[in-house]
């Protein structure tokens, strides 16, 4: 018996030691990619970092990723310039994206819903139609939308730019998808026969369940509105009510006189960056909690 084992356990090791290379070889050349796109992306922000570092004379006349030593100099100059202008910029910028990204996100759910879990005449062309948004440039509606904002009188206040901002294609339609994968149809039909309003089931039910993916779009929306620049400058004429994007592109322009502003530029664009991190590292425990569940269900 012994004789007969010992060739089938020779070959067995001799197997497992010819797939152990396999296994432990690692693809590189993903790995590289990712590295090059990783470094592709962060290189621009290591620079506005590095500097808003500087004084005005350092940043013309020494290394780019050199750091220098005027960092608090230039927090202070800016937050001086014309009054704190900076931080009222920012906080509009709070205002919109903040309050713009919560309605979008609540009207994409709601219509995503809608569309997911209701059957009504006309659905899938709606749903067309959406999608067709998705694919038009913000750029083709913005005059539009000022023309018509014009015509009510809402051009050049806040609701100008909030206004637009609210029904969002893309998240209309993320928003389906999350509804029609999270939501069962089996769950609503319980909660209906236990006598609850749509409403209620919206509320109690659905919204709760597709919190992993209203994050996701509320991120997206977030950082689409606080980045936005054409909008803005076709709805505003107040630099009191500019965004941190219009705020900076004033400075830019500014600054072709006095090239001290140019700091003032940088460290306003190194500064506007922190919101988004922050709001990225609060918001990225519901992912871990999304990822975490689905490995639970496989």
């Amino acid at each position: 018996m012994n004789a007969t084992e010992t060739p089938h356990r020779t070959g067995d090791r001799r197997l497992r030691g010819h797939d152990r290379p396999a296994v432990q070889r690692r693809p590189l050349l993903p790995l590289l990619v990712l590295l090059l796109g990783a470094l592709y992306c962060l290189t621009p922000v290591a620079w506005v970092v590095v500097a808003a570092s500087k004084t005005p004379r350092e940043l013309f006349s020494t290394f780019s990723f050199a750091p220098g030593g005027g960092m608090v100099r230039n927090l202070a100059d800016l937050s001086g310039y014309g009054g704190g202008r900076f931080w009222k910029w920012g906080l509009n910028s709070l205002l919109y994206a903040g309050v713009g990204a919560t309605l979008s996100t609540l009207v994409s759910a709601m219509a995503g819903y809608a569309l997911a879990k209701f059957r009504f005449c006309g659905r899938e062309a709606l749903f067309s139609v959406i999608l067709a948004g998705v694919l038009v440039p913000g750029i083709v509606l913005a005059v539009p939308q000022y023309l018509l904002l014009a015509r009510v009188g809402l051009a050049g206040t806040y609701w100008s730019v909030l206004l637009p901002v609210i029904i969002n294609p893309f998240g209309i339609f993320l928003c389906r998808v999350f509804a029609a994968a999270a939501v069962p149809q089996s769950t609503l039909e319980a909660a209906r026969l236990d006598g609850a309003s749509e409403l209620r089931i919206f509320g109690r039910i659905v919204l709760p369940m597709m919190v992993q993916g209203l994050v996701t779009v509320f991120l997206l929306q977030f950082v689409g509105i606080w980045n936005n620049f054409l909008l803005p400058f076709i709805m505003l004429s107040d630099q009191d009510k500019y965004p941190i994007t219009l705020g900076l592109y004033t400075f830019l322009g500014q600054g072709a006189g006095d090239t001290d502003l140019y700091s003032l530029v940088i460290t306003g664009s190194a500064v506007s960056i922190i919101p988004l991190i922050a709001l990225l590292l609060v918001l990225q425990r519901f992912w871990r909690a999304d990822l975490l569940a689905g490995g639970l269900k496989g």
